[in-house]
């Protein structure tokens, strides 16, 4: 039987991350960037202009993002320390997104390497 951790290993061996050095031009470059993490973290903080889409109704709800028109937006996804976002991304990329992206280390080295982040509540309304 396969632990949550061994889904995780699997799912970062198929995925494309990007280093913390690359983050931010990932960040410019993307047509959204997604936080996967829950509704409470996202409204402790955030990076600027991403929007809250929860891991646990990411599949159901990615097709209500105005910005993802299309099999091939430029997604960038995270989370708080890369896991679920590698998860996240990999169901993305078996859904057909062609270009989607995860920050290595997550919002916890993003914010660890001093990045700008905000608490304003611009995320996704899932209700």
């Amino acid at each position: 039987m396969k632990t949550a951790n061994d889904l995780v290993k699997i799912a970062k061996a198929q995925i494309t991350d990007v280093s913390l050095a690359q983050a931010e031009t990932a960040c410019r470059k993307a047509d959204v960037i997604i936080d996967v993490r829950e509704p409470d973290e996202y409204a402790a903080g955030h990076i600027e202009g991403a929007v809250s889409l929860p891991r646990g109704v990411l599949e159901f709800k990615i097709a209500d993002l105005p910005a993802v028109s299309s099999a091939d937006t430029d997604i960038l996804i995270y989370c708080k320390t890369g896991d679920r976002a590698a998860l996240a991304a990999q169901s993305l990329e078996t859904l057909g997104y062609k270009n989607v992206v995860s920050i290595a280390g997550g919002y916890d080295a993003w914010t660890e390497a001093g990045k700008p982040t905000t608490a304003s509540n611009n995320g996704l309304d899932i209700d």
